[in-house]
């Protein structure tokens, strides 16, 4: 069997009506008492819907491989959270874009309108094949052996619905990338990653397999040095068989791939993979033909007015403007904050991308967008344009770019509302480099994240500063706290995962992180690297002093959290996030 995939920016898409209208079905014979409350929530979760922390509401994931977003599905994205999310959708460190509080009435509608659009929400959640992620820079990237991103969407079509995709024992994070022979698609924290390479003149990819985040960090395993890539889809689905066959389906806790590799061994899950690649060759195997690699788009003739810079301009470009392989383009960084982005904007994108990129946008794992082919002489308009829409801000990959999960706001196993302290620290470090403009600079290298509890949807374990949200009892009391990691990070052949050195009330996390902003930028860092020559005894005296909270000190606002007005708790549900 062969498959082809094509280059081209004007995508197929992935949904199917039918998928919708089962998911009716399955809801109608719930409701009649056809379907346990299981049997329903397995479905449901599997179609990319979660319950949240409300009753009423639910949210929707739209699964989007490789972040590839048309025109058309930004206007239909638009219309979804115009209708049915509060007027905002949300971008995650997954590459998805999320809606929440959709009133549970309203969720067939959503998600008939985003099939309309070609997005699916199939295995966009459970225990499945997740969204596949890809560097938003694939196929522009000075010194990239090759464009690998018509690889993910192959990848993403060969298993989407595919006879072990949707019934694994838990759930399997997939990633693609490899610019520079670097891991910026953070393949080694994924459960099944590929990085491209090539080998005496032959394209193909490095297999990983084994990485992942929460209470069990683990920097993925190399599987193959080199798959040659005809045989990519081969290769992930023997990935696939070997963790349907072996992973663990009685305690979710430790179900991951990276829990099934540790009980068996190394060498074992190696031997198991290779016998189960010698079954899919046994059995013909799946052949992915070759694509070619795309021309840079045409300079559009009746578009090429050239705009005077206008203000911010230049700081706007040294952040978010990044010179393309293809001489005389350049790819743009568009900073969401915390990934929000309203309908307005969603709409009003759609036509810029025509009129000024390749006729696409891609999502980020930093939970930003990326347009891409714009010509240089062009750069200026474009500011203007998007800086009538609010989407023309500075720092865009910076330590100013935080990163978020939605936390306690929606989730109902989060403990804390990171949301609430990534908006602090956002505002905290914009008003820093508003007053020393240097500071983006001086703190190459550096990046935070938070999330709301051990999961850790925020990547929080691999940041420069990570934060995760906890609870500490004061005077018998509940009361947020953060615990602070540092130094963590992806390199181009490892994960490392950050230290923790204290745990700090919430109203005080903003200032740790100022506070090892300012030793970072003192000792003259230019690369997460650095935190490796620190002593954590020297990092934990750093902080030491915002540690205790006496019962004594501690005011009303200390048992509030950030971003909330009632009092702080910790709601113990059946958190779907996870699941």
């Amino acid at each position: 069997m062969s498959v082809e995939v094509s280059p081209a920016p004007s995508r197929l898409g992935f949904a199917r009506r039918a998928d919708v209208d089962l998911f009716v079905e399955r809801l109608e014979a719930f409701e009649r008492g056809e379907l346990s409350a299981d049997e329903w929530r397995s479905f449901r979760l599997l179609n990319g819907v979660y319950g949240q922390r409300q009753d009423g509401v639910m949210m929707i994931r739209a699964k989007l491989p490789g972040g590839f977003v048309t025109p058309a599905q930004l206007e239909a994205l638009a219309d979804i959270a115009e209708r049915f999310a509060g007027g905002k959708g949300h971008v995650t460190t997954r590459q998805n874009v999320q809606y929440h509080f959709v009133r549970t009435a309203d969720v067939e509608l959503a998600l008939r309108q985003l099939a309309d659009a070609g997005i699916t929400t199939r295995e966009a959640c459970g225990h499945s094949v997740r969204n596949w992620t890809c560097c938003p820079y694939a196929g522009v990237a000075q010194g990239e052996p090759f464009d690998p991103s018509p690889y993910v969407e192959a990848l993403a079509r060969h298993l989407l619905r595919g006879p072990f995709s949707a019934t694994l024992p838990r759930k399997l994070k997939p990633s693609l990338g490899g610019c520079c022979g670097t891991d910026c698609s953070q393949a080694f924290i994924n459960d099944l990653g590929f990085l491209a390479r090539t080998r005496d003149g032959e394209r193909g990819f490095q297999l990983l397999a084994g990485g992942g985040l929460s209470t069990l960090r683990r920097s993925a395993l190399v599987v193959e040095d080199f798959v040659p890539a005809a045989e990519l889809l081969d290769a992930a689905d023997a990935v696939i068989r070997v963790f349907h066959r072996i992973g663990n389906r009685h305690n979710r806790a430790k179900a991951r791939l990276k829990w099934a590799i540790d009980k068996i061994g190394k060498d074992a899950f190696l031997a198991e993979y290779r016998a189960e690649r010698a079954t899919v060759r046994a059995e013909g195997g799946t052949r992915l033909e070759l694509p070619p690699q795309p021309e840079p788009p045409p300079l559009r003739r009746t578009l090429q007015q050239v705009a005077e810079p206008g203000d911010g301009f230049e700081a706007w470009r040294t952040d978010s403007v990044r010179a393309q392989k293809q001489p005389g383009f350049s790819a743009v960084a568009i900073r969401l904050a915390l990934g929000d982005i309203t309908a307005e904007q969603l709409r009003a994108l759609a036509p810029i991308v025509v009129a000024y990129g390749e006729g696409e946008l891609r999502t980020t794992n930093e939970q930003n967008l990326v347009l891409r082919f714009v010509p240089d002489a062009r750069l200026p308009a474009l500011h203007r344009e998007l800086a009538r829409l609010g989407l023309a801000r500075t720092g865009a990959n910076t330590v100013a770019d935080v990163t978020s999960c939605p936390g306690a706001s929606s989730c109902k196993l989060a403990v804390t509302a990171s949301r609430g302290l990534g908006a602090q620290l956002t505002s905290l470090i914009d008003d820093l480099v508003a007053r020393r403009p240097d500071l983006a600079a001086s703190a190459k290298g550096l990046d935070i994240k938070v999330s709301g509890c051990p999961h850790g949807c925020g990547q929080h374990y691999i940041a420069g500063i990570g934060l995760q949200g906890g609870m500490r009892k004061v005077g018998g009391r509940p009361a947020p706290q953060y615990l602070v990691y540092v130094g963590g990070g992806i390199l181009s052949d490892r994960a490392e995962f950050g230290r923790l050195i204290g745990k700090v009330p919430a109203r005080r996390a903003a200032a740790a992180v100022e506070r090892l902003l300012d030793f970072y930028v003192a000792s003259g860092a230019r690369s997460h690297a650095f935190w490796a020559t620190v002593a954590t005894d020297a990092l934990k005296a750093l902080i030491a002093d915002l540690v205790d909270l006496a019962e004594a000190e501690a005011t009303e606002a200390d048992f509030i959290d950030l971003g909330e007005t009632a009092a702080f708790e910790v709601q113990s549900g059946d958190g779907e996030c996870a699941s």
